[in-house]
């Protein structure tokens, strides 16, 4: 990595080292917390994927990498968790300026679950069925059957911006894990961390096994996702762009993995602890200003408590505290663009002409030392119906929606009424009430008095329109293998196989 006077600046990251782009051309990352230019990095074209692609390829099927035993992969995994600890403050930093994460989240969670997902598959590694003998049936004959479980090959990893590193751990790890090669395209608001990440996980690795290409989803993601060399596409985004991705691995029928948006309901039962419900709520929705696929935005509150709720939902909201998020104290840091902005902006407006009633928030927030900024208030709206707009659609913003039920198979029923489901959640002191919501809940994770907890031993995806395939835990290490069986006879005798009548009589032989 170069760094001139001005700005930091980064090339590409191929076959373990820093490579120009072939244009010479370099695009602007800006701080959406001051609008100013963070870094400038490298404009990838369709020929710098191919030749990153080549990289993975070379290492995949010319090195000892997809044979290591499973012992030395998890030591090589491990290692992985330390280097990422040990540059833990220069990884935070370069999120923080390009996301707008806060440096308090990202140091005391991201990078944290980070070292620990590589820890937790390294343990897997260990006992993960790389091999499975099957038994031996009296048909059609003794023989020895036994499956085995091998890496995919070269695998395109494509990110989103809102937590670039971590996401992105998403899909190295289990990759990794198994003996594969990896080409990521992080989102270019955001590739900082995730080319950093890639020059101190590649000290351990060895070269082209992790190759990082930027630069715009229409030129350098188009061109991995459909590259013939490519084996398989991990995906996390909106539904739309997952769309898109699908039809184009199509072309060579590729593996995919895709992680993808969300509308999630979050429903606070007659008996919940509203002091833990409440704060919950909101913790479940202005997390990174509401740039989290699975927020919980649309909030169900029964009749009868409905304005208590909402009174005490906006008291807390209003105390959360903008700023820099370089700043510890910050609470909420800018969202991740003035397009992004706009867009939230526009769905607040359409609240308003859909009839819903502002409760909280609503506008730009003016940031002192943030000018440039792109921050808006934590909203909230009631009076909101589960056909309107802004309860049907991710906003991917600071936006709440608070919708009334008087029965809690009417909220399920709401809950469900939706093309995502990602996540869901229940607030409630009767586990029992708890679990029946679970299981009716269609979302690939439910949360019990709680939100956002993600674990790196538990599966993550969604039902329905919220993806295909699950990252983390042992489940994702599947996704990331091909099986293949292989049969032994154990027959010796030509007349004596199962298959030798099948096609052949006597008056054949010769």
């Amino acid at each position: 990595m170069a760094v001139n006077a001005d700005v930091m600046t980064f090339p590409l990251f191929i076959n373990g080292k820093w490579e120009q782009s072939g244009n010479q051309e370099f695009f602007d990352v800006f701080n959406p917390a001051n609008g100013e230019v963070a870094a400038r990095v490298a404009k990838g074209t369709k020929e710098d994927v191919d030749k990153a692609v080549t990289a993975a390829r070379e290492a995949f099927d010319h090195s000892d990498w997809k044979m290591m035993k499973p012992k030395e992969r998890s030591n090589v995994l491990h290692s992985l968790a330390r280097q990422i600890i040990a540059n833990a403050e220069e990884l935070a930093y370069l999120e923080s300026i390009s996301s707008g994460g806060t440096i308090r989240r990202i140091g005391s969670n991201d990078i944290l679950q980070m070292a620990d997902l590589f820890q937790t598959l390294a343990n897997f590694v260990l006992q993960y069925p790389f091999s499975e003998t099957l038994p031996s049936p009296p048909f059609p004959g003794p023989a020895h059957n036994f499956i085995w479980r091998e890496p995919i090959g070269v695998c395109a990893a494509i990110t989103p911006w809102n937590m670039p590193m971590l996401i992105a751990c998403w899909k190295i790890a289990p990759a990794l894990a198994m003996g594969n090669t990896v080409v990521i395209k992080p989102a270019s608001y955001t590739p900082l961390s995730t080319l950093k990440l890639a020059e101190i996980l590649s000290a351990e690795l060895p070269d082209g096994v992790l190759n990082v290409v930027t630069g715009s989803g229409s030129e350098v993601g188009e061109a991995l996702v459909s590259h013939p060399k490519v084996d398989k596409i991990a995906f996390t985004g909106s539904t739309e762009v997952g769309r898109k991705i699908m039809a184009l691995a199509a072309g060579t029928i590729k593996h995919t993995t895709l992680e993808l948006g969300g509308k999630s309901p979050n429903i606070i039962l007659e008996d919940a602890e509203l002091d833990i419900a409440i704060p919950g709520s909101l913790f479940g929705v202005f997390l990174h200003s509401g740039q989290l696929c699975e927020s919980g935005t649309r909030l169900f509150v029964p009749d009868h408590l409905h304005d208590i709720i909402v009174e005490k939902l906006v008291q807390l909201a209003s105390k959360l505290k903008p700023g820099n998020p370089l700043d510890s104290r910050t609470d909420m840091g800018p969202v991740i663009s003035k397009k992004q902005k706009e867009s939230i902006l526009a769905y607040i407006e359409e609240g308003k002409r859909e009839g819903a009633r502002l409760v909280c928030g609503g506008k730009e927030w003016s940031v002192p030392g943030c000018e440039g900024g792109h921050f808006i208030e934590p909203t909230i709206f009631t009076d909101v119906t589960n056909d309107m707009k802004i309860a049907q659609e991710e906003i991917f913003g600071p936006v709440l929606t608070v919708i009334r039920y008087s029965s809690v198979d009417e909220a399920i029923k709401m809950a469900n009424d939706t093309i995502y489901g990602l996540a869901a959640g229940v607030w409630t002191k009767d586990v029992n009430k708890a679990y029946k919501a679970a299981r009716e809940l269609q979302a690939g994770v439910v949360w019990i008095n709680d939100w956002h907890m993600l674990r790196n031993d538990a599966p993550f995806g969604g039902y329905k329109q919220s993806g295909i395939g699950r990252e983390m835990g042992k489940h994702s290490l599947d996704a990331y293998t091909q099986l293949k069986h292989v049969h032994t006879s154990m027959v010796p005798e030509i007349e004596h196989k199962s298959w030798y009548g099948l096609l052949f009589s006597e008056t054949d032989e010769g």
